[in-house]
C-alpha cells in the first residue's frame, strides 16, 4: 500500500524504531479499535499518536489521568450562563480523532468507565443530550508499569474492550544512537545549525475511512476462520489442546475472536496482501490475547506469563 508506506515514511522522521506500536496504531485506525501501550515514560508514545494526527490531518487530544479527576473532564458537561440564564453544553476533550490516554490507570473506577464505556458506544451522552464522537476515533491509553502506588487496575471487562495491548520495550542500542544523533542534529548540540525535518501531512481523515472500507475486500478462508476460533477455544479448553489447565483462570471472550479476525485482516492488508495467512494472525496473537485472560495463581507462583501460555496456544493448536 502506497499510502500506508508514506505515513510511515513521515513517523520515520519524529520516531526511531518502534515499528509495532506504529502498526498497532495504523490497524486501529481502520479497524476501529482502540489501543492499549504498556511501556515506561520516553519511548515516543505520546510522539507517536500526536505524529499520527499531524500527518494524517487529524485532531489530537492529551489527557493526564490522576486520582482527581471527574468524568465530566474527559466528557464535558452543562454549564449555566448566568447573563442568559441558561445552561450550554461544554464538550470535553474526548470529542477528537486521536485521543491519549496517558496513564489510565491513575483515575479512580468511575472515570475509567466513562471513558471505556464512549469508546463502546462511539458516543456521549451530557444531560439530555447525545452526541456521537467523529470519525475515526481512535483511543491510545498507556500504562506505567513501574508505578504501584496511586495506581487503579482496570477490570478485566474494561480491559477486553481494547483491541490490542502493545508492551513497548526499551529501544536497541543502534536505534538509541539514531535517537541521539537526530535530537543533536535538530537541536544543534553539536554546533551546527540544522534545519528540523518536520513530519507532513500526506493523507486525510477520508484516506483512513477508505483504506476501513478496503479491509471488507480481504479474503479469509473458511480454515483459516476455524483456526481463529481453535486459538481462542484453546483458552476456554485448554486440556482439549493438551495446556495444563491449572495454568488459566478466564479463557477469552468472543470478543477476541471478532477482534483477531480483523486484526489478521488488517495485518494482512497493510501488508499488501488480498488474503488472510496464518502468519497475518500470528503476527499479533499476543498483542490481541495477554490483556483478555487471567493465568492462575499456580502459573504465577511458576513464573508463567500470559504470553508464555500464548506460546504455548501456538505451538499446540494445528496451523492449517
Amino acid at each position: 500500500m502506497e499510502l500506508v508506506q508514506k505515513i510511515k515514511k513521515e513517523l520515520q522522521k519524529a520516531i526511531i524504531g518502534q515499528e509495532k506500536m506504529i502498526d498497532a496504531l495504523l490497524i486501529g485506525l481502520i479497524t476501529e479499535g482502540h489501543i492499549l501501550i504498556e511501556g515506561i515514560p520516553g519511548v515516543a508514545k505520546t510522539t507517536a499518536v500526536k505524529t499520527l494526527g499531524k500527518i494524517l490531518n487529524l485532531s489530537f487530544k492529551r489527557i493526564q489521568f490522576t486520582p482527581d479527576l471527574i468524568p465530566s473532564d474527559i466528557l464535558g458537561g452543562e454549564i449555566y450562563i448566568i447573563e442568559k440564564d441558561e445552561f450550554r453544553i461544554k464538550k470535553g476533550p474526548i470529542f477528537t480523532n486521536l485521543l491519549l490516554a496517558d496513564e489510565i490507570n491513575r483515575a479512580p473506577a468511575k472515570v475509567q468507565s466513562a471513558l471505556l464505556e464512549a469508546m463502546q458506544e462511539r458516543q456521549v451522552t451530557i444531560g439530555e443530550h447525545t452526541f456521537s464522537l467523529e470519525e475515526p476515533f481512535l483511543v491510545m491509553a498507556t500504562l506505567n508499569p513501574i508505578e504501584e502506588e496511586g495506581v487503579y487496575n482496570l477490570p478485566e471487562a474494561q480491559l477486553d474492550r481494547f483491541l490490542m495491548k502493545v508492551v513497548v520495550d526499551y529501544p536497541s542500542e543502534e536505534e538509541e544512537y539514531k535517537i541521539l544523533k537526530l535530537v543533536v542534529r535538530q537541536e544543534g548540540l553539536n554546533g551546527e545549525v540544522s534545519q528540523k525535518e518536520e513530519p507532513k501531512p500526506v493523507a486525510t481523515k477520508e484516506d483512513i475511512l477508505s483504506l476501513k472500507k478496503q479491509l471488507k475486500n480481504i479474503h479469509i478462508d473458511k480454515e483459516v476462520e476455524e483456526y481463529i476460533v481453535k486459538l481462542v477455544m484453546a483458552t476456554r479448553e485448554p486440556e482439549k489442546y493438551g495446556i495444563r489447565p491449572e495454568y488459566i483462570r478466564l479463557g477469552l471472550s468472543p470478543r477476541a475472536t471478532i477482534n483477531l479476525y480483523k486484526v489478521s485482516k488488517a495485518v494482512a492488508f497493510l501488508n499488501g496482501k488480498d488474503y488472510v495467512a496464518p502468519s497475518d494472525i500470528l503476527l499479533y496473537l499476543k498483542e490481541v490475547f495477554r490483556h483478555r485472560f487471567l493465568v492462575s495463581y499456580q502459573a504465577e507462583a511458576e513464573g508463567i506469563t500470559t504470553d508464555d501460555i500464548v506460546d504455548m496456544i501456538i505451538e499446540k493448536v494445528p496451523i492449517p
